[in-house]
C-alpha cells in the first residue's frame, strides 16, 4: 500500500511538474529592437555633439506669456485630454488581460416551490462554480506582453500630442505678434498717406501738380487701407485658433513683449541621433506597436495547441425550505481538453497574418525613423537659408526706407517726379512687411527644429531621466 501512494504522489508530482513546465513555455519569437539606425550626423549641423537639449525649449523665447499659454494648453487642450484618457483605458486592459490569466469563479442559486392537492413542496440550491483555462504555450503572457506594448504605444501616442501642441501653441503666438507688428506698419503707412494725400490735394487744387499724381497719391493710400482690415482679420483668426488650442471659447489673446522685441536667434540644440531615436515619441510609439505585433505572433501559435481547461463546483441544496438541517454538499471537478484538429489552414493562416503584421510594424519603424531624420534634416535646412534671407531682407528695409526718403526730398525740391516717389513707398512698405514674414519663418523653423528633435514637456521626473 505504501509503494502504490508513493508511486501515486511521484504521478502527482511528475503531472504538476509537466503541466508547470508547459504553462512556463511561450511560443512565437522573443521581442529585440531593431538594429536600424540613422547616419552619425546630420547633413546641415553645426552644433558641437555635447550640447544639452533643452526639453522645455519655449523658455528660450524669454516671453512670459508663452510660458503661461503653453502650460494652460497642456492642461486644458482637449486633444490632450483625449490622449489621457487612452491612455487610461490601455492601462485598464493591462489588468483586464491579466486577469484572463486566472479562474473565473461563478455562483448560482435557484429556488423551487410546487403544490399539489394541498402538499406543498419547496427545494433550494447554490453552486459556486469555477472554470480554468491552464495558460499553456504562454498565450496569455503574450496577450499581457502585448497589452502593456499597447500600453506604452498610448502613451507616446500623448506625448506626441503634446509636443505638437506646443509646437502649435508657440508657432501661432508669434503669428499673433508677427500679425500685429504688420497691422502697426501698415496703420502707420496709412497715417502717413492720409497726410501725404492731403498734401496732394492742396497741391492740385493751387494747380502745382497733375490730375495723375493726385491719382496715384490715391492708390498708395488705399493699398496701405486694405492692408489693414487684412492683418486685422489675421490676427484675429490666430487668436480663434490659439484658443482652441488653450481648450477654450474663441477670444482675444493678450500677448506679451511685440514681435520685433523678440530674439529669433536661437542656439540651434544637438543632433545626436541616437538621441533623436530614444526620445522622439513617434519612434518610441512605432517600437511599443511593433512589439505588441510580435507578441500577437504568440497568441496566434497558442491557439494552433492544445489548450486545458479545468472546472469545479461545490453545491449545497436542501429539499426542503423550512428545514435547513437537511442541506446536503454536491462537489464535481473536471478536466478537459480541447484541441483543433482540422480547420482548413484557419490557425495556420492566423499565424501567417500575425508575422505579417509584425514584420508590416517593423517597416512602419523603419519609416518613422528616416522621417524624423528627414524633419530634423528639413528644419536645418530652413534655419539655415532663412538666415541668410533675414540678412538680404533686413539690408533691404534699411535701404528702402532711406531711399523713401530721399525720394520725398528730391521731389519737394523739383529734382525727380512723383513716380519715383510712389516707387519708393511700394518698395519701403513691402520690405518692412517681408523682413518680419521672414523673421516668423525663421522662428517657425526653430520651433519645427526642438519638435523634430523630441524636444517638449515631460514630467520632472521624465527631465531627470534626460540628465537635466
Amino acid at each position: 500500500m505504501r509503494i502504490r501512494r508513493t508511486r501515486g504522489r511521484y504521478l502527482q508530482l511528475l503531472l504538476l511538474a509537466g503541466l508547470l513546465a508547459l504553462g512556463g513555455c511561450m511560443l512565437g519569437p522573443d521581442f529585440q529592437r531593431s538594429a536600424y539606425q540613422g547616419p552619425d550626423r546630420y547633413r546641415f549641423d553645426t552644433a558641437a555633439p555635447d550640447t544639452v537639449l533643452n526639453l522645455r525649449w519655449w523658455e528660450l523665447m524669454n516671453d512670459p506669456v508663452l510660458d503661461t499659454l503653453i502650460t494652460i494648453a497642456l492642461n486644458e487642450n482637449k486633444d490632450v485630454l483625449i490622449a489621457a484618457q487612452r491612455v487610461e483605458a490601455a492601462r485598464a486592459n493591462i489588468g483586464y488581460t491579466k486577469a484572463e490569466r486566472w479562474p473565473d469563479v461563478y455562483v448560482s442559486g435557484g429556488v423551487k416551490g410546487s403544490g399539489l392537492s394541498g402538499n406543498v413542496s419547496s427545494s433550494f440550491a447554490i453552486t459556486p462554480e469555477f472554470s480554468w483555462e491552464i495558460g499553456f504555450w504562454g498565450k496569455y503572457r503574450r496577450m499581457n506582453e502585448a497589452a502593456q506594448a499597447d500600453y506604452l504605444a498610448t502613451e507616446y501616442a500623448k506625448r506626441m500630442v503634446q509636443i505638437s501642441l506646443v509646437s502649435s501653441v508657440a508657432s501661432t503666438y508669434f503669428a499673433i505678434l508677427a500679425a500685429k507688428d504688420q497691422l502697426a506698419i501698415a496703420r502707420n503707412t496709412l497715417a502717413s498717406r492720409d497726410s501725404g494725400l492731403l498734401i496732394m490735394k492742396d497741391k492740385y487744387a493751387g494747380g502745382i501738380i497733375a490730375l495723375m499724381d493726385l491719382n496715384q497719391a490715391q492708390i498708395q493710400r488705399d493699398v496701405a487701407a486694405a492692408a489693414v482690415p487684412a492683418y486685422k482679420r489675421i490676427v484675429a483668426l490666430n487668436e480663434n485658433a490659439l484658443s482652441i488650442l488653450l481648450g477654450r471659447m474663441p477670444a482675444t489673446i493678450l500677448t506679451g513683449k511685440p514681435f520685433h522685441k523678440h530674439s529669433y536667434e536661437m542656439n540651434i540644440p544637438p543632433g545626436i541621433p541616437s538621441q533623436l531615436l530614444e526620445r522622439r515619441p513617434d519612434i518610441l510609439q512605432a517600437e511599443a506597436q511593433y512589439r505588441a505585433m510580435n507578441a500577437q505572433i504568440g497568441v496566434a501559435e497558442a491557439l494552433r495547441w492544445p489548450s486545458l481547461s479545468l472546472t469545479g463546483a461545490l453545491g449545497a441544496a436542501s429539499s426542503d425550505l423550512t428545514s435547513l438541517n437537511a442541506i446536503g454538499l454536491s462537489w464535481s471537478v473536471g478536466a478537459s481538453i480541447f484541441s483543433p484538429l482540422f480547420q482548413f489552414g484557419q490557425n495556420k493562416r492566423r499565424v501567417e497574418m500575425a508575422r505579417a503584421n509584425a514584420q508590416a510594424s517593423l517597416l512602419q519603424y523603419e519609416k518613422t525613423v528616416q522621417q524624423a531624420f528627414r524633419e530634423v534634416e528639413d528644419a536645418l535646412t530652413s534655419i539655415s537659408n532663412y538666415r541668410e534671407e533675414l540678412i538680404a531682407q533686413e539690408s533691404r528695409t534699411v535701404t528702402a526706407i532711406e531711399s523713401e526718403t530721399l525720394a520725398h526730398i528730391r521731389y519737394d525740391e523739383g529734382s525727380t517726379t512723383y513716380l519715383e516717389v510712389l516707387e519708393q513707398q511700394r518698395a519701403s512698405f513691402s520690405a518692412q512687411l517681408d523682413v518680419l514674414t521672414t523673421r516668423l519663418n525663421l522662428v517657425n523653423s526653430y520651433i519645427l527644429l526642438y519638435k523634430a528633435l523630441g524636444g517638449g514637456w515631460l514630467s520632472p521626473q521624465e527631465e531627470k531621466s534626460y540628465g537635466k
